[in-house]
């Protein structure tokens, strides 16, 4: 080998070293969370949430493997944030003191869109086994279409208002806005896209009104589909006070700005195991 191939072999090697112990201090100084996106919840125990009496969805997790890794997480002592608490102690400019039984703890944020009863029926089974287990409240934010609330699918049907309030009642259920109608908002004209905005928020507000004491309900937003633009950013920011992406990153928390409306969210589906959403859960590269 001549020396200059030499030199040049050990310049990259020393590239290589130095970005992964860039990368590696990076993750030590930086808290991340780990902010998991569920659609369907199934129950392999269900013969009616299986082929042939339903079509299987990529979306699809099971009720087994997702109760797996809610365990794995109370057991190691995981603080399961609700979207307002993610705000007021994480993104607000006027940050408010994490609580004393919260100092220190792990975080993790697990939603739910969309609103299929079937991922009801399995949360709220799931939620009161794990309860009655550690003595332990678990909570999933919803991110629901309000005018689907309770309407037959064309393949599944939708949790209706009663069914929401009953999560909500219990400290399971955190319930935000998914637009209303679940249309690509970045495809609408002004008029229609602040209907779709401040109809979610109205009707979410009145199917839990005196639930909602604190009047966090329909505050946050999860983006149908994922998508957003700059048009979509102003209309939303003027009604709510963070908006949810899709983009299979972990939110970072550091000195730096964050643009509370590109919350990142790890899209979760059949093929993942649990002991990758663990990883991932406890700061585990993407």
């Amino acid at each position: 080998m001549t020396t200059r191939r030499k030199r040049l072999t050990s310049f990259l090697l020393a590239l290589i070293v130095g970005l992964v112990l860039t990368r590696v201090m990076f993750e030590t100084i930086t808290d991340e969370i780990a902010i998991f996106g569920f659609h369907d919840i199934i129950n392999l125990d269900n013969p009616q949430e299986l082929p042939p009496q339903r079509r299987a969805s990529d979306g699809d997790y099971t009720k087994q493997d997702l109760e797996q890794f809610i365990e794995s997480l109370v057991q190691d002592n995981y603080w399961f944030l609700s979207s307002q608490e993610l705000y007021d102690y994480f993104l607000s400019l006027n940050k408010k003191k994490i609580p004393s039984e919260h100092q220190g703890q792990k975080k993790v944020m697990l939603t739910v869109d969309d609103g299929y009863k079937s991922a009801h029926i399995n949360l709220m089974s799931l939620a009161e086994s794990i309860e009655a287990k550690y003595d332990k409240k678990i909570k999933f934010v919803w991110f629901i279409n309000p005018s689907f609330m309770g309407v037959p699918g064309v393949e599944l049907d939708h949790a209706s208002c009663e069914e929401l309030r009953e999560g909500l009642t219990k400290g399971f259920y955190d319930l935000q806005s998914h637009g209303d109608h679940h249309k690509d908002l970045t495809t609408l004209q002004v008029k229609d896209l602040k209907q779709e905005l401040l109809n979610s928020q109205r009707i979410l507000r009145e199917c839990t009104q005196e639930l909602d004491t604190n009047k966090t309900i329909g505050s946050h937003i999860a983006y149908p589909f994922g998508e957003t633009n700059n048009q979509v950013k102003k209309y939303v920011s003027k009604y709510y006070l963070s908006g949810y992406l899709y983009n299979n990153l972990t939110l970072k928390l550091g000195w730096w700005s964050k643009d509370n409306y590109r919350i990142p969210r790890v899209s979760i589906h059949s093929r993942i195991p649990v002991k990758k959403l663990v990883r991932l859960a406890a700061g585990g590269w993407l």
